[in-house]
């Protein structure tokens, strides 16, 4: 193989829920999520040596701090422990989803990376090795490994694949930056929201326990709900900051995009096959 070009697609949290905090400190969470077809696109091609590269002119982040250069330092560790023989890649990240947006974006690259580099050097480690070690790398990483729509719990890593409806999307960022670490410690947000089975939840009888507090805390973002909200139902993603509004064609989620011209934003459709795992499938 000379070269892989593989997809990081976007997620969305279709709802979020905090059902109880742990004894180290975490948070349990009840969230689906589900995957759009759109995001970064990375390309990996093999070295003759062990040395890995990271071409990346768009997103501003230093390489050592970049989740994607830590993904593949990650697995070729886990390969050495395996005393199996480690190889590099020069890899290329073509990053179009924005950052602290609430959509994984970095997530979705690291497992990217993970998964692409796995194929690339010959499939050392099975999927389950690759979920351990996406976890170690962020919460979020585990669900693009996985590449199925789910209902997740715990810190939502564990898994049960759902069939969600696939409507078109128009996801809107408004220009803020949110600081995670903030809202987890605001006293609003609601951290007792009674447990529900993957098939008890639906869209309308949840909600993102997130979204009050940002919205009080950001004025930027509950302005830009109430907008999205006068054409269709609307949901605050992760912990923000983007929102997204559901439509049922791509002509109706287009027609309201041209009214957030000057925000940072797309339309997409769900997808409850995640396109990496539909172009390694391919591949």
């Amino acid at each position: 193989m000379t070269q892989l070009e593989l997809p990081a697609p976007a997620k969305l949290n279709l709802f979020l829920h905090i059902v109880g905090r742990r004894d180290d400190g975490y948070h349990n969470l009840q969230t689906v999520f589900q995957f759009v077809d759109y995001g970064d696109t990375l390309i990996f091609a093999p070295r003759t040596d062990d040395q890995l590269t990271l071409t990346d002119s768009t997103s501003h982040i230093s390489a050592q701090q970049n989740l994607v250069l830590r993904a593949a330092q990650q697995l070729q560790s886990a390969i050495k422990r395996a005393q199996l023989p480690v190889r590099g890649a020069d890899i290329v990240l073509h990053k179009r989803l924005p950052q602290g947006a609430g959509l994984g974006g970095g997530s979705s690259d690291a497992a990217t990376t993970l998964v692409g580099l796995n194929k690339l050097w010959g499939a050392p480690l099975s999927q389950q090795q690759l979920l351990e070690l996406g976890l170690k790398l962020g919460a979020d990483v585990p669900i693009f490994i996985h590449g199925h729509a789910a209902f997740a719990e715990g810190i939502g890593e564990q898994f049960s694949d759902v069939e969600p409806a696939t409507p078109w999307y128009l996801v809107v960022k408004p220009n803020v930056a949110i600081a995670t670490p903030e809202l987890f410690a605001d006293p609003q947000l609601q951290r007792d929201c009674p447990p529900i089975t993957a098939n008890e939840w639906q869209f309308d009888n949840t909600t993102n326990v997130f979204e009050p507090v940002v919205c009080d805390r950001y004025p930027e973002v509950a302005k830009l709900r109430d907008r999205l909200l006068q054409y269709a139902p609307t949901r605050l993603t992760g912990s923000g900051a983007c929102l997204f509004a559901r439509f049922d064609t791509y002509d109706a989620a287009a027609s309201a995009q041209q009214q957030f011209s000057e925000l940072h934003s797309f339309v997409a459709q769900g997808q409850n096959r995640s396109s990496l795992i539909r172009t390694l499938t391919q591949t």
